[in-house]
């Protein structure tokens, strides 16, 4: 494929569809250009299972090598991996080839620099994507090698433990949904420590093996039609909880004992709840969809709530930028500065288990309280022909009405019983609404149902 502009980059990442955005030459391109650019001597590498992923890797590898860089190869592994050895093994940056919970024939890259910082989207990313597009690479450098750094994963599985306080732990019986994603040999190395070290933590494996076709479907739990699976296995091991992942396991999702899904929001308060119970005074980073029960959970305890952009890269750099202990979003990434600020799967499902075992308490009762006094809305996707025209039209209705507006990601109004968000999507061409309430879940139905009507 010889496309002039490459069209797989995208806001924050690279991914697109086999064959027609991205193939193993032009994996190659962005390999050779991420080490020039950046200046890497030593670069980690790991897959996700999909079936293109293990070429992928080896095309990436070769562009990396032919700039002189190593490659430090992880193999198969999480996107989290990737960050963690990055920053472990002072390497220059790291790259994990993976398309998530794309659909099938799609592939991708998530990259980071040294530190496992972000790359800066107006220059780092933009600078790969214009020397890949031109070719105009340096000549090749001796010195690129391949190292396998497979044994990281035990380092990693100590760090993840850390954040945790083993002693505060009471038995629990825990499913666990890998989606036949990456995540099921990482999990077995973290529930073999946690037994090792004598945690009282009994689990139910269910599509536990990594397999590129996934014959399950591809796991993404944020699909309400993805949920039921999850939902029925919970109750039918009669399990405390269930933690179901996306394909990279960059992002875990809840379900409690009765089966009820746990909405992102809720987890975000809840995990701020036990940093802070650590760390009092600490600051929380959250994003502006849906605030107020995150808010209300930090106020409470004692924190400092930051709001950031959505999306990952401005999430970790609030993170950097404020020093905050953790900072969460609604769509079920989590990030935490004691793992080099980056999003973690296998650190939320564990702080979970921890604070039910510190309150004695089930997740359906812990969230209880929180879901009854601030409902949501969940967010609701909207195909418009023009995003910028859809927010003037309900910004001209609505903004005279708010008792209070930001700005920071699309329109935010807030008036006093009910709150809405409203922004284009920073990845696809769609319009989402977010709309929650103090106590009000007639008043969110009713505020959907009539901004819905806007865009009908």
């Amino acid at each position: 494929m010889t496309n002039a502009s490459l069209t797989c980059f995208k806001a924050y990442d690279i991914r697109g569809r086999l064959g027609h955005d991205l193939d193993e030459g032009i994996a190659t391109r962005i390999g050779r250009a991420y080490a020039e650019v950046l200046g890497t001597r030593r670069v980690v590498l790991g897959r996700d299972i999909r079936a293109s992923s293990q070429a992928l890797a080896d095309a990436v590898a070769e562009g990396l090598m032919a700039a002189g860089a190593e490659v430090l190869d992880l193999g198969l592994c999480g996107t989290e991996e990737v960050y963690f050895a990055t920053g472990h093994l002072g390497a220059d940056g790291g790259i994990c080839v993976t398309a998530s919970h794309n659909p099938m024939d799609y592939n991708g890259m998530k990259m980071v620099r040294a530190g496992s910082a972000p790359l800066d989207a107006a220059t780092g990313l933009a600078a790969i994507k214009a020397l890949a597009e031109q070719q105009t690479f340096a000549a090749p450098k001796p010195g690129g090698r391949i190292t396998d750094a497979s044994a990281t994963r035990a380092a990693y599985v100590d760090r993840v433990l850390s954040f945790v306080d083993l002693t505060a732990l009471r038995p629990l019986h825990i499913l666990i949904n890998a989606g036949n994603g990456a995540a099921g040999p990482t999990f077995d190395a973290i529930a073999a420590a946690l037994a090792a070290r004598g945690a009282p933590l009994r689990f139910t494996r269910l599509h536990h093996d990594p397999d590129g076709s996934f014959p399950n479907g591809i796991p993404n739990p944020l699909l309400s039609e993805n949920q039921p699976v999850t939902a029925q296995a919970v109750v039918a091991a009669g399990a405390d909880m269930a933690v179901a992942f996306d394909g990279d396991f960059d992002r875990c999702f809840f379900f409690d004992h009765q089966g009820a899904f746990v909405p992102g929001e809720y987890v975000v308060g809840l995990l701020a709840e036990t940093f802070l119970a650590k760390e009092p005074g600490a600051a929380i980073v959250h994003d502006p969809r849906v605030i107020l029960a995150t808010q209300a959970a930090v106020a409470a305890a004692g924190g400092r709530a930051v709001m950031a952009r959505t999306g990952h890269a401005f999430l970790k750099q609030a993170l950097r930028d404020t020093g905050a202990v953790y900072g969460g979003e609604m769509s079920a990434h989590h990030y935490f500065r004691d793992f080099f600020a980056c999003d973690s799967g296998m650190i939320p499902w564990l702080l979970v288990a921890e604070l039910m075992g510190r309150t004695d308490q089930p997740l359906a009762t812990l969230l209880a309280d929180r879901r009854a006094a601030f409902p949501s809305s969940g967010e609701i996707n909207f195909r418009v022909p023009d995003v910028k025209a859809a927010i003037a039209r309900v910004e001209s209705l609505y903004a005279p009405r708010a008792q209070t507006r930001d700005d920071t990601d699309g329109l935010s109004l807030d008036f006093g019983t009910w709150r809405m968000n409203l922004r284009g999507s920073n990845t696809e061409p769609l319009l989402r609404l977010n709309v929650e309430s103090r106590a009000r879940p007639d008043l969110v139905d009713q505020s959907v149902a009539e901004i819905s009507a806007l865009f009908a």
